[in-house]
């Protein structure tokens, strides 16, 4: 979702380039738009599950890296930008209530915003330096609490557990991979900052079909993290999607979808 504010131009030439994600806005929501559609309006005999458990599994990890990019690289306040994810997600939650479903939870707007907000929180208490003597006792314990927040928190999200790991996973990745050395010792720590958000991504879903188009995903984010984002050309003026269209679409799709599924019809 598209970053609120722009960084200082100081810091602007030290960013990887985000003409991609300009692409990634209209393949975002063309493949959630495709696994909603296949997933709550086709019938189960025309077994479209493949189209659901292919393209529709590109959506959220895309989302995700383009919140996460947004929030590292394109935002002054990434807890302002969280809170404008939020606000696409309190007007989705009511049509997205009426899609079949077993229990209550939270569309995915709640999981990007909150995942956001936790790796912003979690970068910023990892940069802290305290000269405290309580600091090195509060940092753990601060860390312990928020772990089990997420474990008790989680089933309330679209996505779970994994879901909400997402985004922090992909600011520790993507942060390491575009900083420029030619140190071995950073390239290895490069990788390794990059193995949970794969993990993660890995562990999201059950087929394996699913599976590899999320982690393909991922790891085409990583990618561009690592230097192939500033080979993305830049979208034409034409081409490049509508801000309202951007806000509206998530919300919007769930209502004609509503009104389709429960319609007098």
């Amino acid at each position: 979702m598209r970053a609120p504010s722009s960084a200082s131009t100081t810091q602007a030439t030290l960013r990887p380039s985000s003409a991609w994600t300009a692409w990634g806005q209209w393949i975002a929501l063309i493949t959630m738009t495709v696994d909603h559609v296949t997933r709550y309006l086709f019938p189960g005999s025309w077994d479209m599950g493949w189209a659901s458990s292919s393209l529709g599994r590109i959506a959220f990890p895309l989302f995700a890296g383009m919140v996460a990019w947004h929030g590292l690289f394109n935002t002054r306040d990434p807890y302002r930008y969280a809170r404008r994810v939020l606000i696409i997600g309190l007007i989705a939650q009511l049509p997205y209530m009426t899609m079949p479903r077993d229990g209550f939870q939270l569309n995915i707007c709640f999981t990007l915003a909150l995942g956001l907000c936790w790796g912003t929180w979690l970068r910023s208490l990892a940069r802290r330096v305290d000269v405290d003597t309580e600091a090195p006792l509060q940092r753990p314990l601060l860390l312990g609490a928020s772990l089990l927040a997420w474990w008790l928190l989680s089933p309330w999200f679209e996505y779970g557990h994994e879901g909400l790991l997402l985004i922090p996973c992909y600011m520790l990745a993507l942060q390491a991979l575009t900083q420029r050395t030619d140190s071995f010792q950073e390239h290895l720590l490069m990788v390794a900052a990059s193995v949970p958000v794969l993990l993660v991504a890995g562990l999201m879903n059950n087929s394996d079909m699913a599976k590899s188009f999320t982690v393909a995903t991922t790891l085409l984010i990583l990618l561009l993290a690592a230097g192939e984002a500033n080979r993305v050309p830049q979208i034409s003026p034409g081409a490049r999607m509508p801000r309202k269209v951007w806000l509206a679409w998530y919300p919007g799709h769930f209502a004609v979808i509503a009104l389709l599924l429960h319609g007098p019809w």
